[in-house]
């Protein structure tokens, strides 16, 4: 038998939760438990690494701590089911499970008083004095910052030693001849709702890491030499890269050195690399992984029997720790133990949780390497107190950025400066293309780019990439000043036609991946083309094959004026701050209760065909001029109000209360006056898959997803016709289709 990646996501996701609220209950009910939480949320928000409230910021904590208990379970059966290790301890066939339950009957007559928390720490102890589980397990793997109640350590015991369909194996079996770990990608990815939108948990297909990594890893060895060459994926994940790597350096060593032991090359392997994650179950993954590659690759079948080595996988913020305020301009120098930064970013640079790693992260970021590979998460920073520093050390960052931003300027930071006369260090990554269009990718795209030697600029928007649902980009590159005036770049023209079998042998992939070192080479779904450099300096990027990104430069040219040039303004109108108190619904729900005044609310959806079709009635609390009225004179709504006060009275504006900047609590968190007092209007949707743009001709107030446009005072409807013409034209579609971000499909039916 072997392990069924399903089923045990399954099983695993059914105990998270109960072990998560177990975890909890210990934490509220036992005050000595809960008080190293509290004072190390204290100092995380005195360090400016949070902003969050100390339970919300607990209950992800919590989450941490319950899927590292549940992995160091996977870890522990995956070497006793293996053999890799003995007696066993948790359970497996009939009589392993024996033995298992002798053990721990011996340990309870040992230790009289400690219950099945303590017996499962033993295990987990006994385990981690084996070379290699010493780093998986080790001082900051989140099971020594908490365990379960008795209760909820027996439900873990029962959970392993549950039999499956023939009573001989156990539920869950991981005998493989093989010894397979990529089901532990699928763990880290899906175990965990909640964390995998905190981390952005998202493990790299096979295919995309070994189509990175031969353009990277491959051309350092070549520059830099085997035996000097070193590699870092500072988002590691569950290690996909570091596999691929490690498959590939041992391969070549081993031939090179072959008179050394199997084990010495190991090390010397795993020594060239690196990786560091933020999340402590991918790094503790990423190192199981790494080691039961070493085992496989050394042909050594048990754990006892291996020399004690060391992997370079930390837990640590690859943003912060070890990172240079101003290491991303060319040429400057980092030496290991450096540390360039004053004020308060020195502290958020020395602070570590309890999970993290932070002198061996340090350690390992204030170095550069020969290759620098990675798929960086693509979610924007929700906690504000982290969205304020990596502004503070990043200054790609802008507006409300995502951090695939950051990212790609701390990834050609890590990689080797060169120059004319020395080889610089290589980078590839996978990253969504939002930073292309958005205006978050401003600064990048127009102070940063231009500073690095991009070699490709690869559309995989229209491939089939299990998991990404966000259209991306691969970027190759080097870190030194640009030698050529071109860059390579693979232009999409069209998505795969329908979700291929077989990713890999998707037709828009394997376009990519047999194309793109022909230029000028073109079919249905990709073009080849060397882009001026220049036009990769400027915001936004326009990369559509087939001819569009000629076509969109013809625009450019001849155009006369931009609508910013027309327009008074463009942009939402009204943001309530709490939907479900103002949105009162449907006119008959409105008329029941006595709700007025009210005005129709148009939101993104329902523009839609040149028409409005506002659904939704919302509580309007100002006069015909705009001016919010005293409470005393809406008598329609100062009850209904009145029973939100304290819900709506919180609500802030720009991050100030708005009591605070004068305004009454009962109104509209926002109302932009100036987008309101003349009627006419011209709406559209923030989000559409084509240009849909309505003449509004008042009465109306719309929500952030319909901002609207204003032509000067005094333009009357013939004016605003024209420009509806305009922007509703197949020619301003295609335009905007070259120009604004696509949200995408996931590779499937073309997209747009």
């Amino acid at each position: 038998m072997t392990v069924e990646p399903r089923a045990l996501l399954r099983d695993l996701q059914a105990e998270l939760r109960p072990l998560t609220d177990d975890l909890r209950l210990r934490c509220e009910t036992q005050p000595e438990v809960d008080a190293p939480l509290r004072s190390e949320w204290q100092a995380a928000a005195s360090a400016g690494r949070t902003a969050r409230a100390y339970t919300v910021w607990r209950d992800d904590q919590l989450v941490d701590v319950a899927v590292g208990w549940l992995l160091a379970g996977v870890f522990v059966r995956f070497c006793e089911d293996n053999e890799l290790c003995d007696p066993p301890l948790l359970g497996g066939t009939t009589e392993r499970l024996e033995v298992a339950r002798g053990h721990r009957s011996l340990f309870f007559d040992e230790h009289r008083g400690e219950g099945d928390r303590e017996w499962l720490e033993h295990v987990f102890r006994r385990a981690r004095r084996l070379p290699g589980l010493g780093e998986v397990l080790g001082a900051h793997n989140p099971i020594w910052r908490l365990g379960p109640t008795a209760d909820g350590a027996r439900r873990l015991i029962n959970f392993w030693e549950k039999r499956g369909a023939d009573d001989e194996f156990a539920a869950h079996d991981f005998i493989d001849p093989s010894l397979d770990t990529r089901f532990l990608g699928d763990l880290y990815q899906d175990l965990s709702e909640s964390a995998k939108k905190q981390y952005a948990l998202l493990q790299t297909p096979i295919f995309v890491e070994e189509f990175i990594l031969d353009r990277t890893l491959e051309p350092a060895i070549a520059e830099f030499g085997l035996d000097a060459t070193t590699i870092i994926d500072p988002t590691c994940g569950s290690g996909h890269f570091l596999l691929g790597a490690f498959d590939l350096l041992f391969s070549r060593l081993r031939e090179r050195h072959a008179a050394e032991s199997p084990q010495v090359t190991a090390q010397r392997t795993l020594d060239a690399i690196t990786g560091v994650d933020l999340n402590p179950a991918a790094a503790a993954i990423a190192r199981f992984r790494l080691l039961v590659a070493t085992l496989k690759a050394t042909k050594t079948p048990r754990l006892a029997d291996l020399s004690d080595f060391h992997v370079n996988v930390a837990v640590g913020d690859s943003l912060l720790h070890g990172r240079l305020l101003g290491a991303g301009a060319m040429g400057h120098s980092v030496t290991e133990g450096q540390l360039d930064i004053a004020g308060d970013v020195d502290v958020i640079y020395q602070h570590g949780y309890a999970t993290e790693d932070v002198e061996e992260a340090r350690r390992l970021l204030l170095r550069r390497y020969h290759a620098v590979v990675g798929n960086p998460p693509y979610i924007t920073v929700k906690d504000s107190a982290m969205n304020t520093a990596y502004r503070n050390v990043c200054g790609s960052c802008s507006g409300k950025y995502a951090l695939s931003v950051p990212f790609f300027e701390r990834f050609f930071d890590l990689a080797i400066v060169g120059d004319a006369r020395t080889e610089a260090g290589f980078v590839g990554m996978i990253t969504a293309n939002s930073f292309m269009k958005r205006q978050m990718g401003k600064t990048l795209v127009e102070k940063y780019i231009g500073r690095w030697d991009l070699t490709h600029v690869i559309d995989t928007s229209g491939a089939y990439i299990p998991g990404h649902g966000t259209p991306t980009v691969i970027i190759f590159g080097q870190n030194r000043h640009p030698t050529t005036s071109t860059v390579r770049a693979v232009l999409g023209s069209r998505g795969e036609p329908s979700r291929p079998d077989v990713p890999a042998k998707g037709v828009v992939w394997s376009s990519i991946v047999d194309l793109v070192d022909r230029a000028g080479a073109e079919n249905a779904f990709v073009t080849i083309a060397d882009l001026e450099r220049s036009s990769l300096v400027v915001h936004p990027w326009s990369i559509g094959g087939g001819g569009a990104a000629d076509l969109k430069k013809v625009f450019d040219v001849t155009r006369k004026r931009t609508l910013g040039a027309v327009a008074k303004v463009i942009g939402i109108t009204a943001v309530t701050g709490e939907d479900a108190v103002y949105l009162a619904g449907d006119p008959a729900a409105v008329a029941r209760h006595g709700l007025r005044p009210t005005r129709p609310l148009v939101e993104g959806d329902v523009v839609r065909d040149w028409v409005t079709r506002p659904a939704t009635l919302a509580i309007w609390t100002y006069d015909d001029a705009f001016e919010n009225l005293p409470l005393q004179e809406l008598p329609g709504l100062s009850g209904y109000l009145w029973t939100y006060r304290a819900a709506i009275s919180h609500r802030r504006r720009f991050g100030t209360p708005m009591v605070e900047r004068g305004l009454s609590w009962w109104e509209w968190q926002e109302l932009y006056h100036e987008k309101l007092r003349t009627p006419l209007s011209i709406a559209f949707a923030f989000v559409s898959t084509h240009n849909q743009f309505v003449l509004d001709r008042g009465g109306k107030v719309f929500n952030r997803s319909a901002p609207v446009i204003k032509l000067a005072e005094g333009a009357g409807v013939d004016e605003h016709l024209a420009l509806l013409g305009l922007l509703n034209s197949s020619s301003a579609c295609f335009w905007m289709k070259q120009v604004f971000h696509d949200k995408g499909n996931g590779g499937e039916g073309g997209g747009i």
